[in-house]
């Protein structure tokens, strides 16, 4: 054999250089991204209302609430809320920011997102900073301006019942999302900077992040699409420290930074993030914007556990507090020497307070004052979205009733077969004509989940098209899912609520699951900002047979029924899914929504047909679908999940009436049932009893966990037919015949266990 001859190394680095460097086609795949200024060490002017020493006085007051806090708690992230104070405290003075500590929710602010939601030690001493500077300076706020406040003497309980927060929550001033998970932050200042900019405000959001975070991969989904949408009013302060929390960056992250905003098509600001007059320049360019119709990113170069004595500079400064005699060594270092080992934190605290000129309270005040100017007031605002969406209904869902008389599109005729998707389709449809803020969209799948129809009422939001109520996410449900979770929460001026409903298949909607996590602790944390969206879980069961295990639909309302907060809709056929559509806005609450692929019947309501019982039954989660007849036969009590099981179950129903005196239970929502049963327990026992707990079988197309509230647990394998395993792929019928729910399976099943009765 003879050896394949190579080019010598030297031949081949020329030619290779030749490729990259003068070949026009493949110079026309470098990077283009957006604007780029490197302002570190340039000489920049002082500006005028930007007081550098004042700011930096203030600044050293911050660090020393952030260590005494930490150290009083013995716990706490100090790295990155320390490398961050100098471009939270230049914000706060550079009025840039839209907020009025004093309306600290007012409507018309800019909204802040902290991504990097660990970082509370900063977040809840910047608010006892504003607050004790405004107590001092004469304030008083009422009860309700209270609410969002936190004063230093708060500082202590950190970390305690009650006391300040572990990690940042939307009820404190200067925060308005719920954050702790890495990464999500981009995500919902996205949705806040799209909300805000498609109704025409001025508003910008801004975005507290560290460089870590930019390794969570729904970070990259979020930077895709916000210059994609043009989400010009959106802004990151981006802390590049270096270190995350086992170790520094590169570890993860071998590429500069900047390529990862940059080549994106983001703007990218430079700078020293300890740095005041950078900080202040950066800010005020951003603010001005380029012109461009794209989102801007501060990277702020900045030491981690700045200040934080032997730990700064290191990874471990990222949640491990220092030792108490280190703490005071750190804090008589930046000059609080009366700090002790002996000091209380109350004490610590108090002496970091101390630090501050009279002149520098009333230069704090001021600035807040000046950002507090640029609100505009609340009936303006709603003016001017009047104006921008001046073809279109400017309330909410939350006022927004069943109509006595459903339009002619939202009623489906009896007898036909029609999926539950097109249900969806048509009050998506309905809804975006009817309601100025609903927003909808799906990770790439609006073709076979039938959100386009409503996508195309006002288009996709774009640069282009900013007033736009779809949003094209690509294949990034993660990113979807947080954005319109975050937009739901969202209070507009006029106290109007916005309405989200985003999709993606049931099998997938695992990977949305810690976004709407997320969204529920905000729920829970704060009940101001209780919302609805609509998680459309689409082609639900194993009706999508040919694409195999991947895609059937059948576990994954496990992750949901857990959570509390948001309960599963299994309709059974498309009217009952417009009633529980209304269901679900009524209520003012998030809701799962499972809908199906494949054509199932419409169940006819009448004398003679399937059943009397009307589809607005289905808001009770559970409802007899068909009564005994009370003849002397045994009584079996069924219950059924899922239009097609009980479709099928019909078929049989006569064969299995020769033996029983059957009543048939149809289930959409376990969880609606047992509030009904809690509310109108006579109500629910006729529907399904204790002693049909006892006796009754049950079935659904899917996880069997969905039922369990229907049957006792000691029976749970023996009266609970579901699915519980990966299916083969196969058509709809073969499918459904391998799991054991075709009609004649579900009828040797039922009379197999006859015995049990």
């Amino acid at each position: 054999m003879t050896r394949k001859s190579k080019l010598p190394k030297l031949v081949l680095r020329l030619l290779l250089s030749s490729l990259c460097l003068d070949t026009p086609k493949r110079r026309a795949y470098q990077a283009i991204g957006g604007q780029y200024a490197d302002l570190r060490g340039v000489g920049l002017a002082p500006l005028p209302e930007i007081d550098e020493e004042a700011i930096a006085r203030i600044c050293t007051t911050v660090r020393g609430f952030i260590f005494s806090t930490i150290d009083g708690a013995k716990s706490g992230h100090p790295g990155g809320s320390s490398s961050k104070v100098e471009q939270l405290v230049t914000l706060l003075c550079s009025g840039t920011l839209r907020f009025n500590p004093a309306r600290a929710k007012d409507p018309c602010r800019d909204r802040i997102v902290w991504s990097a939601g660990h970082c509370s030690p900063l977040a809840h001493s910047l608010n006892a900073l504003i607050y004790e500077a405004l107590r001092v300076s004469g304030y008083e706020l009422t009860e309700e301006e209270l609410k969002s406040a936190i004063y230093p003497d708060d500082l202590p309980k950190f970390r305690t019942l009650d006391g300040p927060s572990g990690h940042v929550e939307s009820h404190y001033a200067l925060a308005d999302t719920s954050t702790g998970s890495s990464g999500h932050g981009f995500s919902a200042g996205l949705g806040f900077a799209l909300l805000h900019k498609s109704s025409g405000l001025p508003t910008k959001a801004f975005v507290i992040a560290g460089d870590a975070e930019t390794e969570e991969g729904m970070s990259y989904e979020a930077r895709n699409i916000a210059v994609s949408a043009g989400a010009d009013n959106l802004i990151v302060l981006l802390d590049n420290n270096g270190y995350g929390i086992d170790g520094h960056i590169s570890q993860a992250i071998a590429t500069p930074i900047q390529n990862h905003w940059l080549p994106l098509g983001w703007n990218v600001i430079e700078v020293n993030g300890h740095n005041i007059r950078e900080l202040a320049y950066a800010y005020s360019i951003a603010e001005d914007g380029f012109g461009n119709k794209r989102p801007t990113v501060i990277i702020s170069h900045t030491t981690k556990g700045f200040h934080y004595g032997k730990l700064e500079d290191t990874s471990d400064s990222h949640g491990t507090p220092l030792s108490h005699d280190d703490f005071v060594l750190a804090m008589n270092e930046m000059g609080f020497g009366h700090v002790t080992k002996e000091t209380t934190p109350t004490n610590n605290i108090s002496t970091a307070w101390g630090k501050l000129y009279a002149d520098d309270v009333a230069y704090l005040v001021g600035r807040l004052g000046a950002s507090a100017e640029n609100i505009l007031p609340e009936k303006k605002a709603f003016a001017l979205m009047k104006k921008v969406l001046s073809q279109r209904t400017l309330t909410d869902h939350t006022l927004m009733k069943r109509p006595a008389e459903l339009p002619p599109e939202l009623v489906f005729k009896q007898g036909e077969g029609k999926a539950t998707r097109f249900a969806t389709e048509a009050f998506f449809a309905w809804m975006m004509k009817n309601h100025g803020f609903f927003y909808v969209g799906t990770g790439d799948l609006s073709k076979s989940i039938l959100t386009c129809k409503a996508e195309n009422e006002y288009g996709l939001i774009s640069s282009e098209n900013p007033t736009g109520r779809g949003i094209r996410f690509g294949i990034a449900e993660q990113n979807m899912a947080m954005m319109m979770v975050t937009m739901s929460q969202d209070t507009l001026p006029g106290g109007v609520r916005p309405l989200t409903a985003f999709a993606s298949y049931g099998v997938f909607t695992s990977m949305m699951a810690n976004a709407v996590r997320m969204g529920l602790v905000n729920n829970a944390m704060n009940p101001d900002a209780q919302n609805c969206f609509i998680m459309l879980a689409a082609h639900d069961g194993p009706e999508t047979g040919e694409d195999g295990p991947t895609h059937h639909g059948l576990f994954w309302m496990s992750l949901f029924t857990a959570y509390p907060g948001i309960k599963v809709y299994k309709p059974l056929d498309a009217n009952e899914a417009i009633e529980m559509l209304f269901l679900a806005i009524e209520r003012n609450e998030p809701v799962a929504f499972s809908v199906a692929r494949a054509n199932t019947p419409v169940f006819t309501r009448k004398e003679g047909g399937d059943t009397l019982a009307p589809a607005s039954l289905a808001r009770q989660g559970a409802y007899v679908f068909k009564p005994y007849v009370h003849n002397r036969k045994p009584k079996l009590p069924i219950a059924v999940a899922g239009g097609q099981v009980l479709a099928n179950l019909l078929k049989v129903l006569p064969k299995i009436e020769e033996r029983y005196d059957v009543k048939v239970v149809a289930v959409t929502s376990p969880e609606l049932f047992e509030e009904l049963y809690e509310k109108s327990p006579l109500v629910a026992d006729a529907i399904w009893s204790d002693a049909d707990r006892k006796r009754g079988l049950v079935f659904h197309n899917g996880w069997k966990g969905f039922m369990h509230s229907f049957i006792l647990p000691e029976n749970h394998n023996a009266r609970i037919f579901g699915i519980d395993r990966f299916l083969k792929s196969g058509r709809p019928d073969e499918i459904y015949k391998q799991a054991g729910f075709d009609a004649d399976s579900l009828a040797t099943t039922i009379l197999g266990n006859a015995y049990l009765l």
